[in-house]
């Protein structure tokens, strides 16, 4: 088994679980008329599911950190490190070196950088926990 094996395997296992319960569920709701309360427990069952998959990465994400290998355990760091540069640079680094350029009237070109796959990247990375911060404030959030 590998480093992510207990987890992998406990967590596969209720998801797995979960979700043939629920494919049986959705399964008779599609053939014919569901009451409130059988869709609330369907609704129930969905959300617990999306829970234990959270749970599952969380957990799997705990153990990548904790990894000896610089490989597995570094490379969220590597992707925040490489966003935060590629940041400067456009934002710092660049009008820096056009100044140094036009001060010491150097015949070379600053090379831009093109910041619209960065930014996404940027904005995804952050966003998401943005976003789930603004549930629980809204208390939208269901945990």
């Amino acid at each position: 088994m590998g480093f992510l094996g207990d987890i992998t395997l406990g967590g596969v296992k209720g998801l797995m679980e979960g979700a043939g319960s629920l494919a049986k569920d959705l399964r008779s709701a599609i053939t014919g008329e569901i009451g409130p309360e059988q869709k609330a427990a369907i609704e129930l069952k969905l959300t617990e599911i999306e829970a234990m998959g959270q749970q599952a990465q969380i957990e799997v994400n705990k153990i990548e950190a904790q990894h000896p290998s610089i490989f597995v355990s570094g490379w969220r760091p590597f992707v925040g490190w490489i966003c935060g540069l590629g940041v400067f640079y456009h934002f710092i680094g660049f009008s820096l070196l056009q100044w140094t350029v036009a001060v010491f009237k150097l015949d070379i070109t600053p090379p831009p950088i093109d910041t619209e796959g960065l930014l996404s990247l940027i904005f995804a990375l952050l966003g998401v926990g943005g976003l789930r911060t603004l549930e629980k404030i809204k208390g939208t959030a269901r945990h």
